[in-house]
């Protein structure tokens, strides 16, 4: 054989080995090893096919579970529900009432509340303050037996070294302590009955309690020590240290309470009505 006679056999072999390697290739790879391709998501093979579809299986359990636990709940929720009382609505429950009742009940509690506030507050606040005006007061102030000093330091606070007297003023007592002497004349006074001084024994000073209130209007009146007497300042009405009137539009002396010693040596005057009772019973007594 010449050498193209042997290129031709070999060319020959050549393609047929070609062929059937290809035909072994397409042999392997039939249909039911072929992986399953889509348009959008490209070439999966076979375990990723198997994967996805383990998945979804879960998935469609977990999911009908899911709606069975729900059901359950429902029913359970139903049947306590069931079970359970009724709440009573109270809109449902109430009165229905006519307009003319509610008018009627509206007006009675304004009346009502009017006349509560009324009586209760200002009729009750004005009784109250008109029984406390009134009503006495035992337990101490004035109205009551009050306790001014001893009436050795009274003395040496009202006698001056210069033989002038300034009077002492008791604001408990609503009254002036000043000096009695004999010359004085003690008449024209509400307390002329009662013992209207004190501590007169042996030569010593006796003193006396003048009610602040000038005998005219009421006025307070205060002391004037130049002129050793005192003077109201409304409408000038002068009365002399013993209270004793002098000029003026008042009618009278001022007026005195009366007075005592008690166990100690202090001088007690005398400002509440059966305090001037009990001392007037006690001067007759005594033979005042």
């Amino acid at each position: 054989m010449d050498a193209t006679a042997l290129f031709i056999i070999g060319v020959v072999i050549a393609s047929l080995l070609a062929a059937a390697a290809v035909f072994s290739v397409a042999f392997r790879r039939g249909p039911t090893s072929r992986p399953v391709a889509t348009s959008s998501t490209g070439v999966l093979n076979k375990r990723t096919v198997k994967r996805d579809l383990k998945a979804r299986a879960e998935q469609e359990n977990a999911e009908k579970d899911a709606a069975s636990v729900a059901e359950l709940a429902e029913e359970e929720l139903a049947i306590s529900n069931e079970e359970k009382e009724p709440i009573p609505d109270p809109l449902l429950d109430r009165e229905q009432v006519s307009a003319e009742e509610f008018d009627s009940a509206r007006r009675k509690f304004f009346n009502r509340a009017i006349l509560g506030l009324f009586g209760g507050a200002f009729l009750g606040g004005l009784t109250i303050s008109f029984l406390a005006f009134l009503w006495p007061k035992l337990s101490g102030g004035f109205g009551s037996a009050i306790v001014v000093g001893k009436i050795e330091d009274l003395r040496r606070e009202i006698a001056q070294g210069d033989g002038s007297f300034v009077p002492k003023f008791a604001a408990a007592a609503q009254s002036w302590i000043v000096p009695y002497t004999p010359t004085s004349s003690d008449t024209t006074s509400q307390f002329d009955e009662l013992p209207v001084t004190a501590g007169g024994t042996n030569g010593e000073l006796a003193l006396m309690a003048l009610w602040q209130r000038c005998v005219h209007l009421g006025c307070r009146v205060p002391s004037c020590v130049s002129s050793q007497g005192f003077e109201c300042p409304c409408h000038g009405s002068k009365y002399n240290l013993h209270g004793e009137y002098e000029d003026g539009p008042a009618p009278r002396n001022l007026d005195r309470f009366a007075v005592e010693l008690n166990d100690r040596g202090e001088l007690v005057v005398l400002t509440g009505n059966w305090e001037i009772k009990k001392a007037l019973q006690l001067s007759l007594s005594a033979g005042y």
